[in-house]
C-alpha cells in the first residue's frame, strides 16, 4: 500500500500534471477547429491570461486550505501549480510579442511605455521569472529558507498587479477581474488574519 508521500508523487502529481496541460489542450483544438472568432490573437491572448491568474490563485489556496483543513499534504503540490503560472504566462507574454508584435521590438517598447495595463502585466511577467528560476530544492538551500521565502512573497504583489492588469484592459464588463479580486482579496485576508492569531498566541509566551 502506497504511503501519503508516495500517494502524492505517484498518483496525485501525476494527475495534476495532466489536468494542469487541460486548458493548453482545449485551446489548441478550438484553433485546430478555426474556433477562436472574429478576433483570434484577443481570444488567445485573455485565454492565456486568465489561465495565469486562475493558476496564480489556486497556488495561493495552497496555504490556507492546508491550515483550515490539516492536510499537510498539499504543500507538496505548491510547486507545481506555480510553475503552471509561470507556463500560462509565458504562454499569455508569447501570444502579445509573437501574435500581435510579430517580434517587432520597438512597437513592443512603444506598447509598454503607453499603456499602463501592459507595463503592470510586463512588470509581474519579469517578477514571476525570478520565482520560477528559484523553485527547486537546490536554490532553497543555495538562497537559505529565509530569503527565500522573502523572494517568493512577490507572489503577493504579482496577484494583485495581475487583477489590475486584467481591470485595466477591459472596457466595460469587469465583472471577471472583480471576481478575481475578492478571490485574492479573501485569500490575501487569511494570510494576515493567520499571522496575527499566531502573533497574539505567542504574546503570552514571551511574557
Amino acid at each position: 500500500m502506497l504511503q501519503p508521500v508516495e500517494w502524492i508523487r505517484w498518483v496525485v502529481k501525476p494527475l495534476l500534471f495532466v489536468a494542469a496541460l487541460i486548458p493548453l489542450a482545449l485551446l489548441l483544438h478550438t484553433a485546430v477547429n478555426d474556433q477562436l472568432g472574429a478576433n483570434p490573437i484577443e481570444t488567445i491572448n485573455r485565454y492565456t491570461g486568465d489561465w495565469t491568474l486562475r493558476f496564480l490563485l489556486i497556488t495561493l489556496a495552497v496555504t490556507p486550505l492546508r491550515k483550515i483543513t490539516g492536510w499537510q499534504m498539499l504543500i507538496r503540490l505548491r510547486r507545481m501549480l506555480g510553475l503552471f503560472a509561470f507556463f500560462y504566462v509565458c504562454l499569455h507574454f508569447l501570444s502579445w510579442i509573437w501574435l500581435d508584435q510579430y517580434f517587432d521590438l520597438d512597437a513592443m517598447f512603444k506598447d509598454v511605455v503607453k499603456r499602463p495595463f501592459i507595463t503592470l502585466g510586463f512588470t509581474c511577467f519579469l517578477l514571476l521569472i525570478p520565482l520560477a528560476v528559484t523553485s527547486t530544492n537546490a536554490m532553497v538551500r543555495r538562497l537559505g529558507g529565509r530569503n527565500w521565502q522573502r523572494l517568493h512573497r512577490l507572489v503577493y504583489f504579482i496577484g494583485v498587479g495581475g487583477v489590475v492588469h486584467f481591470l485595466w484592459l477591459v472596457k466595460s464588463d469587469i465583472t471577471q477581474p472583480l471576481i478575481y479580486g475578492v478571490i485574492l482579496a479573501a485569500l490575501l485576508g487569511f494570510r494576515l488574519w493567520d499571522r496575527r492569531r499566531q502573533q497574539t498566541a505567542a504574546a503570552p509566551a514571551m511574557r
